[in-house]
């Protein structure tokens, strides 16, 4: 009984931290015209996102150890050319999904 206290007040105090930030935002400031740079930041909060969750898998994916890997950091270039030329996610991320699938069955 008592080797379950800790857990719980982690669980607990996440909880409450993300509530405290949601309301931050939501319930304090959320009716509130935000000011033109914080704006502008926002909109690049997504953008900022999807390369931090994939850098990582690129960079030092488990599936090698850690070690870079020649095939995703082509796919990743890849995915970054098309997506760079044209503006969309969904060609660059088709691309990366097609180089690393046909590396594959490449012969090398």
């Amino acid at each position: 009984m008592m080797g379950d206290y800790p857990i719980w007040l982690i669980i607990f105090g996440l909880g409450a931290g993300s509530f405290g930030l949601r309301f931050l935002f939501l319930g304090l400031v959320g009716d509130r015209a935000m000011p033109e740079w914080v704006l502008r930041h926002l909109r690049y909060t997504a953008v900022a996102v999807l390369p931090a969750l994939v850098a990582p898998l690129v960079l030092w994916p488990s599936a090698t150890g850690g070690q870079p890997d020649p095939t995703r950091l082509i796919a990743a270039a890849a995915a970054f050319i098309v997506g760079y030329v044209t503006k969309s996610i969904y060609g660059a991320m088709g691309t990366g999904a097609a180089v690393m699938i046909g590396a594959a069955y490449w012969p090398f």
